[in-house]
């Protein structure tokens, strides 16, 4: 049977595979390879024939409309790609025609790897509030780009099928689900048998004390409450609305000598793992940001969450995303929470219930055990980047003693991305994904110096 499609990209080059049979997966991985190895040589005759067939009415579809560019490339690209595969066994973009491969219909489930597991496999999907969603977009998405492709003349409409699976498709191969999140969406709760909360720490540590202020005067106000939390050397992440209003934030506090850094959407990973490490190092106090709730940002030595415009409702308001803003200030014993607002919202309001109830289940925990509570803040040691994220350090120490300064392995990386585009042109995988992996391990290796 098929076990999946693969699609490699080597830093934007426009290379492709496929994976074959399932016992023949493990030696053919990152190898260029024929249908052959697939099938037997009739049916590859066969689907060969079904392709053509497919774009003699994609041909004659486009011809009718008057649409006579797309007509050409379409027969263009489909010839090209037919004349590859019968001479060498493969072609780029080789996925878009696993219809064919698979022996699937028109609009078919395609196949995925999860058709592999056992009857009784269980899938757990973490923040399932956002996974969820996540999942169901996918198909609207993927089916959005190719269509565009295929109206163009890019792809025979067979590229469809190449595609994520629909919600209702993940369901019924997803096997048993659980679903983890502090803020479970409507879905969970009404299609869970079961709901358990776990709402106590073992460090003690409650849920933050939440304070509301009018939101006039609000930057000054905020400007002295991070003055204090600088002084004990603790952390402050702020949370606006709109971009404008973060970027002038974050203006106006480092004119007043405010050690503050901005977060946004257009950073990538690497540089937002640099950015909380450096706010644990206390390189800076205040991380300013619009979404803050979505990076992941559990960080105890952050003793305040500020949130402005908090009775402005709308998904960033909303009482999840407050509950999640909030609840970043949750790793401190010293946490507070600060709204700033001039009416109290039906989010706020469900919000603010929700944190105290949990925050009163705590104290009673914390009574009934004897429990102190304590900040889970540890100390910035040189093996946290090898905690985080799995790095060999003795292998790191190795890499730096081969160059000479952070230039150098910058200059490295940018080389290796070069022969990794000149490799992936050749056809030349296995080269290709050696050269990604050594430029992934010095992009690490930046973090660390």
């Amino acid at each position: 049977g098929l076990s999946g499609i693969a699609e490699g990209d080597f830093d934007g080059a426009d290379t492709y595979s496929l994976f074959g049979q399932w016992q023949k997966a493990g030696d053919l991985v990152g190898k260029g390879y024929k249908w052959s190895d697939l099938a037997e040589e009739d049916k590859v005759k066969t689907m060969i024939e079904e392709i053509k067939i497919d774009l003699e009415k994609q041909i004659e579809f486009f011809n009718k409309k008057g649409k006579l560019l797309e007509a050409q490339r379409i027969k263009q690209r489909t010839e090209y790609d037919l004349e590859m595969i019968e001479e060498i066994g493969y072609c780029k973009g080789i996925e878009n025609y696993s219809r064919y491969l698979s022996g699937k219909k028109k609009g078919e489930k395609p196949h995925t790897l999860m058709e592999y597991f056992p009857k009784d496999f269980i899938t757990f999907i973490d923040e399932s509030h956002i996974g969820l969603s996540q999942i169901g977009g996918m198909y609207a998405g993927d089916r959005s780009r190719k269509t565009t492709l295929v109206e163009n003349g890019f792809r025979l409409p067979s590229a469809l099928d190449n595609r994520p699976l629909k919600f209702e498709e993940f369901r019924q191969v997803g096997g048993q689900m659980i679903f983890v999140s502090a803020t479970p969406g409507d879905f969970e709760v009404e299609h869970s048998s079961q709901i358990v909360e776990q709402l106590v720490r073992p460090t003690g540590i409650v849920e933050p004390e939440i304070l509301i202020k009018p939101t006039k005067n609000q930057v000054d106000d905020l400007l002295e409450e991070i003055r204090i939390r600088s002084n004990n050397n603790q952390r402050v992440l702020v949370t606006t609305l709109t971009k404008k209003m973060a970027e002038e934030l974050t203006e106006y506090y480092i004119e007043l000598g405010v050690k503050v850094k901005y977060m946004h959407s257009g950073i990538d990973t690497l540089e937002r793992i640099e950015i909380i490490r450096g706010l644990r190092k206390k390189e800076f106090d205040v991380l300013v940001g619009i979404n803050l709730l979505r990076e992941g940002l559990d960080i105890p030595e952050v003793a305040l969450v500020a949130i402005l415009e908090a009775d402005k409702e709308g998904f960033l308001r909303s009482r999840r995303s407050l509950i999640q803003t909030m609840g970043r200030a949750a790793r401190n014993v010293e946490g507070k929470v600060i709204l700033y607002a001039d009416i109290m919202t039906k989010s706020m309001k469900e919000a603010i219930s929700e944190t105290n109830r949990r925050r009163e289940i705590q104290l009673q925990y914390n009574i009934d055990n004897d429990i102190d509570p304590k900040s889970t803040i540890n100390e910035m040691s040189n093996d946290l980047l090898n905690l985080d994220y799995g790095l060999d350090l003795n292998e790191i120490n190795e890499e730096i003693m081969t160059y000479s300064s952070k230039k150098d392995i910058i200059k490295e990386i940018a080389n290796l991305k070069s022969e990794i585009k000149v490799l992936a042109s050749e056809l030349d995988f296995e080269g290709a994904i050696e050269k990604r992996d050594k430029m992934l391990k010095l992009e690490k290796l930046l973090l660390e110096l």
